[in-house]
């Protein structure tokens, strides 16, 4: 964190975050293969272990520390950098739901890996087990969200939130290439038991085609939809690898052991 100045935005105490991370990886369109120069942000998310008396003791719980370029309500673009560092407890929490951005740093590929730690490395080992039908649900539930936002929809109404796309455009062409993206890492989940990055070569040049605005949006629209069905029949099916929930015993057991190392207690 030496590179960064004075934050427009900082939540939480990076005094008990910073020092006791073991994950961190980048988590924006980079990690997925689809970032186009000059027009992306950065983010990155990662996990701490907070100290004991936070944990066992009486003194509040941290847990997550934020810290923004932007203030507050203020859209992050080109050069800015967003960070989330949850702590292991809201940590494993997210990702035994398949939160799709908080099971990235399980998957990342070495070069967006920003802190790895020993304890951080057996985390990543576990990666298979927080992976479900469940996991499934909440990457289509994301891809729906994007989906509707896309065709000017959802809970955002119908004011875009990227109105310089649209115009260009027609349509916003960045929630049509996260709609798509999330269609085509569920399916891979569903159908394969594992999740890729960057994104395999064929979805990689799909998606980003989707996000330079090389294709139209009833025709996304089509494949995103196709794709889903794809999965929802395979889920019906009995064709999934997948559990349907994740190995939640497994992760609790080492996350026990894992904060008792970190503390230096004894087992």
């Amino acid at each position: 964190m030496e590179a960064i100045q004075r934050p427009n935005v900082e939540y939480g105490d990076p005094g008990i975050a910073l020092p006791n991370e073991i994950l961190r990886s980048v988590v924006g369109s980079g990690v997925h293969g689809i970032a186009i120069a000059g027009t992306d942000d950065h983010d990155e998310l990662g996990v701490y272990i907070e100290p004991p008396e936070r944990v066992v003791g009486l003194l509040p719980r941290q847990p997550h520390y934020i810290w923004r370029t932007q203030p507050e309500g203020v859209r992050s673009g080109h050069g800015d950098t967003d960070l989330v560092l949850y702590s292991l407890r809201k940590y494993l929490k997210l990702a035994l739901k398949g939160n799709p951005t908080v099971l990235l740093p399980l998957y990342a590929p070495e070069a967006d890996l920003v802190v790895r730690t020993p304890l951080g490395e057996e985390l990543r080992a576990l990666a298979g087990a927080f992976l479900s039908r469940q996991s499934v649900e909440r990457f289509l539930g994301y891809m729906t969200a994007q989906h509707e936002r896309m065709l000017g929809g959802g809970r955002r109404g119908r004011v875009p939130n990227r109105p310089e796309l649209v115009e260009r455009y027609g349509w916003d062409v960045k929630y049509g290439s996260h709609a798509l993206r999330l269609a085509y890492q569920g399916r891979e989940i569903a159908l394969d038991g594992r999740l890729s990055l960057p994104l395999r070569p064929d979805e990689q040049a799909r998606v980003l085609a989707v996000k330079r605005g090389e294709a139209c949006r009833d025709e996304v629209s089509a494949e995103i939809t196709a794709v889903e069905a794809e999965v929802r029949t395979a889920l019906d099916d009995g064709r999934s690898p997948l559990p349907p929930e994740a190995d939640r015993d497994r992760i609790s057991s080492w996350a026990v052991d894992a904060q008792r190392r970190h503390w230096g207690w004894a087992a």
